[in-house]
């Protein structure tokens, strides 16, 4: 959701859109404004403790950052924004609340649902509390306009919130194709202290139960022929609770001088990462998109995934990858290791053409549309006294999003 946010925002103040994005202060040394690029404003709003708060604390301090985010409105002259783009449902309620107080259309972008999470809840992993669910039925009912990531997002907005179609608009996420290239494989590898002739697994992303890397490592114990296992990322959500359980895993299963666990990283080392590897593989229980899938096979690397969410757009089962059903580790190796045996290189050409149709320039021209869309339908029903607006129907600024993280 961070780089969505970011990478949109930039692309929009290079068309001459100026963007603000409102987010929590999470350090006492964050500046209460930074410009990060010409045209694009970060509000680092202070609500709650800088640190050591919980993702389930945070709607505790919605008012505050709701507080935060309308005084800076105040000091503009009234119409000064145009439109409120919310990511994720909390940003979702304090959007609702700015729309209506600036008189502009609002926009949302869930990224992901509690519903769609629960109904795949990996063993051991703990359900969103219904105070979300209801707080994103609410969003859903307010919004001027809804944003997915795929047509499937679509269809589970329209089956579980009864969203109206018509405001749904379908806008694929982008990536950024000037740094998420191919490069020299030996160089890659040797950058990240791996052997050069070896074979590689990466994983990438947050580590929790939902993102399922205990999967992988249990596959990878599974194959005929050794592979070196690198997984990137920090614990997050519901696997702060355990957060050397990998560690612990990697040994049970005998294959701890095989896996390689490094911090997150930045932008510039996860290219290194992606090109060091063979194959990537994310195997989450729930994916409202994929966009590690997306930089990896820009970088030329084919992917082995779990066929959820937006993953099948993300992935061209076959041609850039593997698509596997469910998550049992027997299936998973012998994703992976017939990926190994058909040769991953076949599928690097094929993955670098395909993650070119994901540009950052083709997401923001569907955003702009949708942001026309908005506009247009939101002074619309304004003008027509006989027609009622919906409670929900005004907020976003200046161009971007009110984002609680």
């Amino acid at each position: 959701m961070n780089v969505y946010v970011l990478q949109s925002a930039l692309e929009l103040a290079r068309r001459g859109v100026d963007v603000e994005i409102f987010t929590r202060a999470t350090s006492s040394s964050d500046a209460p404004v930074v410009r990060v690029a010409p045209g694009v404003l970060v509000r680092n709003v202070v609500a709650g403790p800088f640190e050591g708060l919980d993702k389930h604390d945070l709607p505790t301090q919605l008012c505050a950052f709701t507080a935060g985010v309308l005084r800076a409105e105040a000091t503009h002259e009234p119409g000064y924004y145009d439109v409120v783009h919310s990511h994720y449902w909390l940003s979702g309620q304090v959007g609702w609340l700015a729309r209506d107080r600036w008189a502009v259309p609002l926009v949302h972008t869930a990224h992901t649902l509690a519903a769609v999470k629960n109904a795949s809840l990996a063993v051991g992993d703990q359900p969103e509390p219904p105070l979300r669910s209801v707080g994103e039925q609410q969003v859903v009912d307010e919004a001027d306009r809804l944003i997915v990531n795929t047509e499937y997002e679509a269809r589970e907005l329209v089956s579980l919130h009864h969203a109206d179609p018509d405001r749904i608009d379908v806008v694929h996420p982008g990536v950024d194709l000037a740094t998420f290239t191919p490069g020299d494989r030996a160089q890659a590898r040797r950058a990240l202290g791996l052997e050069v002739d070896e074979r590689v697994i990466a994983f990438v992303g947050r580590i929790q139960p939902l993102k399922a890397p205990d999967v992988l490592l249990r596959a990878a114990a599974k194959l005929d022929e050794p592979v070196r296992v690198v997984i990137a990322g920090g614990p997050s959500g519901s696997g702060l609770a355990n957060p050397d359980s990998l560690v612990r895993l990697a040994e049970d299963l005998g294959i701890s001088s095989r896996v390689t666990f490094l911090p997150p990283q930045s932008r510039e080392q996860l290219v290194d990462l992606y090109r060091a590897a063979d194959m990537m593989a994310v195997p989450s229980y729930a994916e409202s998109f994929g966009l590690v899938a997306v930089e990896a096979q820009a970088c030329g690397t084919p992917v082995v995934a779990a066929a959820v969410g937006g993953l099948p757009v993300a992935v061209r089962d076959g041609v850039t990858g593997v698509l596997v059903h469910g998550h049992d580790p027997d299936d998973w190796a012998a994703a992976m290791g017939g990926l190994f045996d058909r040769g991953p290189e076949t599928m690097r050409a094929a993955a670098v053409d395909h993650a070119a149709t994901f540009s950052w320039a083709h997401t923001v021209d569907a955003l702009q549309a949708s942001y026309g869309r908005a506009i247009s339908d939101y002074h619309s029903r304004r003008q027509r006294p006989d027609v009622p607006s919906r409670r929900t129907a005004r907020r976003f600024s200046i161009r971007r999003g009110i984002r609680a993280s």
